[in-house]
């Protein structure tokens, strides 16, 4: 019997459709988000064929903002945020107003009001979530001096357009002469204010007692279900109060929810139980995107779309890097930060429908707004990747101590700082051997540094990780961490990277051990027959 489930039908359509559209571009060299945006366009009401639920599809990609911000929060701690405060609100705010000017002055000459100018210009001014995320995760910079910036940065713009969607009824009344005037204007802004300040405090105060207690609670219990599921009620719930109670926006109460809990020593747990469903939503966050582009505004406003890309690709990355500079950051800084807001997203969307329901914002503006998230997304990523490589510094977690390794002939890289990788390199030490550590986890990475070992921080399956660890010179590559499926893509890059290199890595299962060798490991031990032979040989070898 056939049901009609709109819900189960948007979620295979846009995870299949991504699927295809996403390996097909990996095929093509391409970023995978050009892959997923191309799918939403299949599966969107502007094409022929099947289309998607579009309110549905909106609705599972704020998912995706919700886990991708939270994620973030669990990386990031207060004084973390506070050390950027001095950069990033006053540069949100100038690079919003500068962007904003620009938006208006394109409206003007386009035949809009002023009022449609300044809702376009906001549209404009406010970077994605996601995409600047990913941008970050893609270059290992989250972790970063330039990362917090560009994080900082994104919070106070969330903050800003927050207000913005609070003022705009008020401000579309006073358009059209229905009585109110600035003392609302003032009075709805103040409100907003204080409910942000109120549930900044409220997490502060409370959910610096409760959620930790929560999650250590759920430990305790030994159910590895129960709390991943307690990281995702945390997660979902704040966001969803937040909104409801406080109305901010879903992002910044997940992203706080996140701080606080990466407060605690199972933040790293808590991180990884939420990735898969944050891999996911993310995803589906870039189909529902693609779903509302009209690929007929390319042809019907081909001039005015070109600016509104100019504006959000060039215009607002010139400001953003320009007030970068004058407060004294490096070239480098300042290129990451206009880079990785060179786009518009969500927000951008919202702000655009609901101006456009007030009757502020032309329907003319908003396929203009939509289109040029569409070409900004889809540009960032090469945008990004060319600005790192040109600013010449790589991704790492910590720049200073990351110095580039020069590793000679023999040297060993040892992927991975976890249970096997402390004691291999404890063997390796008391061996006297030449050899550096690549870990992705911050505060493994630390770990090692702290014992004295050699470290480049940063994701292994990374060419630029690879390379700044010294594996094109090294003689033996030993890949620790357990997951099979990134180990092996960590052997198949370094194969290629150096063609004589030893490359010894560890697997969980059969399959495992042959996927490895096939992608170029010289040996692969199994953890399960290794500690058989162990034991039948009675526990003769030495301790660990």
């Amino acid at each position: 019997m056939l049901h009609h489930t709109p819900l189960i039908a948007t979620i295979v359509a846009g995870l299949v459709a991504a699927f295809a559209m996403g390996a097909l571009a990996h095929r093509l060299k391409l970023s995978p988000v050009a892959g997923y945006l191309f799918a939403g366009v299949l599966i969107g009401p502007f094409t022929p064929g099947y289309v998607a639920d579009g309110k549905i599809a909106t609705e599972l990609a704020e998912l995706g903002v919700i886990l991708l911000m939270f994620g973030v929060g669990l990386h990031f701690s207060l004084k973390d945020l506070m050390s950027v405060r001095r950069i990033a609100v006053p540069g949100a705010l100038v690079q919003i107003g500068s962007a904003t000017a620009m938006g208006v002055a394109l409206a003007l000459m386009m035949g809009w009001s002023v009022a449609a100018g300044l809702v376009f210009g906001l549209a404009l001014s406010v970077a994605s979530t996601v995409v600047l995320l990913r941008a970050l995760q893609s270059e290992n910079l989250v972790e970063t001096e330039r990362g917090r910036i560009a994080v900082g940065w994104l919070i106070v713009e969330d903050l800003a357009m927050v207000m913005a969607l609070v003022l705009l009824p008020v401000f579309a009344q006073m358009q059209a002469g229905n009585g109110a005037g600035g003392t609302d204007l003032v009075s709805a802004a103040i409100g907003t204010l204080v409910k942000v300040a109120g549930f900044a405090a409220l997490m502060l105060i409370v959910g610096r007692r409760v959620i930790p207690w929560v999650l250590h609670w759920t430990v305790h219990t030994g159910s590895r279900e129960l709390f991943r599921l307690a990281v995702l009620a945390i997660a979902l719930g704040v966001a969803f109060g937040a909104a409801y109670v406080f109305q901010v926006s879903f992002a910044l109460g997940a992203f706080f929810a996140g701080m606080i809990l990466g407060e605690t020593q199972l933040s790293r747990r808590a991180a990884e139980e939420s990735l898969p469903l944050r891999d996911a939503f993310a995803v589906l966050f870039f189909v529902s995107v693609g779903m509302l582009f009209d690929p007929s505004v390319i042809l019907e406003q081909p001039v005015p779309l070109l600016a509104t890309v100019a504006i959000i690709i060039f215009g607002k990355s010139v400001a953003a890097y320009a007030i970068v500079r004058v407060f004294g950051y490096p070239k480098g800084t300042a290129l990451t930060v206009s880079a990785s807001l060179a786009q518009i997203g969500e927000f951008s969307f919202i702000l655009a429908g609901l101006g456009a329901s007030l009757g502020i914002l032309p329907e003319e503006a908003r396929d203009l707004i939509l289109a040029g998230a569409i070409l900004s997304i889809l540009a960032n990523p090469f945008i990004f990747g060319l600005v790192v490589r040109k600013s010449g510094e790589a991704a790492s977690a910590t720049p200073a101590a990351d110095a580039s390794v020069s590793a000679a002939a023999g040297r060993a890289v040892l992927v991975g700082y976890g249970r096997v990788g402390k004691s291999l390199a404890r063997r390796l030490k008391a061996a006297h051997a030449d050899f550096v550590i690549v870990e992705e986890q911050a505060d493994r990475a630390d770990e090692a540094r702290a014992a004295g070992y050699e470290v480049v921080t940063g994701n292994a399956t990374h060419l630029q990780t690879l390379e700044k660890a010294g594996l094109t010179e090294a003689g033996r590559l030993l890949v620790a961490i357990p997951e099979g499926f990134e180990a092996g893509g960590i052997v198949h890059r370094a194969r290629d990277l150096n063609p004589g290199l030893n490359i010894i890595a560890r697997a969980h299962s059969a399959e495992e051990v042959e996927d490895l060798r096939l992608r170029g490991a010289n040996h692969v031990v199994l953890g399960e027959e290794a500690i058989a032979l162990r034991m039948l040989a009675g526990g003769s070898a030495a301790p660990a």
